[in-house]
């Protein structure tokens, strides 16, 4: 080749190849990206005017379908496991690259000294290198980088059923907290109506000052407890902005909660839930693609102590002061490792025992599913027993109370009694409150035992 074509060849070469983490950035040569998990994103199962991933005005309603959307389309752990996701999928597109050839250039220029005359030196050069045979170490490095995205795809999936959920609990929770604030205000009313009955009571000479008294402390302590349930709500809203990845102080209106009837559909052999959920749950298979990562890692280990075949070729041009040389060369490298001080021994040794570690935590996630889906089974039955109680337990208090407070506005009854029915109906207000929040909750949290949380879950004929 004549020096002149060397040096534009390599120059061209310089210009469109060297700077390799453009033409990467601009193509995909292994369609790596056909590999890669999509972006987390809630697919609405009912028409919606709602625009994915966007907050919507101050002044809008959220539904539990944008709070959940948002959440995931917003919240940081969905993020960072989405580009971890990627990380893997381009690391799936380096193993590739092992199986082509390589081609590099090297323009020298320089001034040499010797015997006091001074030469000025140049030489270029272009040399393709390409690995023929290395007995499956990069078919073992290839399928560990596959393994690895299968795991982080995986944990994708984890991370957003779990973000799913933080988003239902955080939604009910601040459901649960608006509710408790109205049950804190009838009973505050009612503590208000006690306290008038105990006044006319006194005023007419039928009522003593104790009578009164009792009831100013029912009506101060209903107002503290009034007081103490609109703190909590507000702290429930900053934690739902939180979790749909808004500032605390983000202003949340949100729909009321449709009534439900606890399904019963749930209702299955618990050895087939947890049949299914070994088949579904997403951190069990990433950890049965960590296991597989693991192995191929051993034979990749095992692979780099073995012999390589490498074919090389390339010219050379060489300008000496009046000097002129072109070579060109072609042939076989093979590798021998004869003896690195035991290293690939105990690369291997390692890298088996964190194959055998790694099987290790498979097979203690294999158990957690287990006992997660028996816990969340359990919670949603007893869910679902207690809503139908309560339901029962909060008719009775209220007829209770209208009974005791009409006895002792008729002078019969004692302002013991009232408050006591008072007290009481306050208290199955919460447990009303707090039954319906537990059976929303548990009810997802089976879900997502079995590994099947989806936006199905949201469909309004299910709620």
């Amino acid at each position: 080749m004549h020096p002149r074509s060397l040096l534009l060849l390599l120059a061209t070469l310089a210009t469109t190849l060297a700077p390799e983490a453009m033409a990467f950035g601009v193509s995909d040569p292994f369609d790596t990206e056909a590999i890669t998990p999509p972006r987390p994103l809630l697919s609405p199962m009912t028409e919606s005017a709602y625009a994915p991933c966007k907050a919507l005005a101050e002044n809008a309603t959220y539904g539990v379908l944008e709070v959940v959307d948002l959440a995931l389309c917003q919240n940081p752990r969905t993020h960072e496991a989405w580009a971890y996701a990627r990380v893997q999928a381009a690391q799936v597109g380096v193993a590739q690259s092992d199986y082509l050839p390589g081609l590099d250039g090297n323009v020298i220029t320089k001034r040499v000294s010797a015997n006091g005359a001074n030469l000025n030196q140049r030489s270029a050069s272009l040399t393709l290198s390409w690995l023929l045979y290395d007995f499956g170490a990069r078919s073992a490095n290839l399928e560990g980088a596959r393994q690895l995205l299968s795991a982080a795809s995986s944990t994708l999936d984890s991370t957003v059923q779990s973000v799913f959920l933080s988003a239902l609990q955080s939604y009910y929770n601040t459901q649960a907290a608006r509710a408790a604030v109205i049950a804190a205000l009838e009973s505050e009313k009612a503590s208000r109506e006690s306290l008038s009955a105990a006044e006319v009571r006194y005023k007419v000479g039928t009522g003593t000052p104790a009578d009164r008294l009792q009831a100013q402390t029912a009506w101060s302590q209903a107002t503290l407890t009034r007081i103490k349930a609109e703190g909590i709500v507000k702290i429930a809203y900053g934690t739902l902005a939180n979790v749909m990845g808004l500032d605390a102080n983000q202003p949340l209106k949100l729909a009321n909660i449709p009534q439900v009837t606890p399904e019963a559909a749930f209702e299955r052999d618990i050895e087939a839930l947890i049949i299914e959920a070994r088949q579904r749950r997403p951190d069990l298979k990433a950890a049965e693609a960590q296991v597989k990562a693991a192995q191929s890692n051993v034979d990749y280990t095992r692979a780099t102590g073995l012999p390589t075949l490498s074919v090389g070729a390339g010219p050379t041009w060489v300008d000496t002061g009046n000097i002129t040389s072109n070579s060109s060369s072609v042939g076989l490298t093979l590798t021998l490792p004869i003896f690195s001080g035991f290293n690939t021994t105990y690369k291997v040794r390692s890298a088996q025992a964190n194959a055998e570690a790694v099987s290790a935590q498979r097979e203690n996630i294999r158990l957690q599913v287990a006992l997660d889906v028996w816990s969340a089974y359990q919670s949603l039955a007893t869910a679902t027993q207690t809503i139908k109680t309560t339901a029962d337990l909060l008719a009775s208090a209220e007829q209770s109370e209208r009974v005791a407070l009409g006895r002792y506005k008729a002078g019969v009854g004692s302002i013991l009694d009232v408050l006591n029915a008072q007290s009481a109906l306050a208290a199955a207000r919460l447990q009303r409150i707090q039954a319906l929040l537990d059976w929303h909750v548990s009810r997802a949290t089976l879900a997502k035992a079995v590994g099947v949380l989806d936006s199905s879950l949201l469909n309004p004929e299910r709620m």
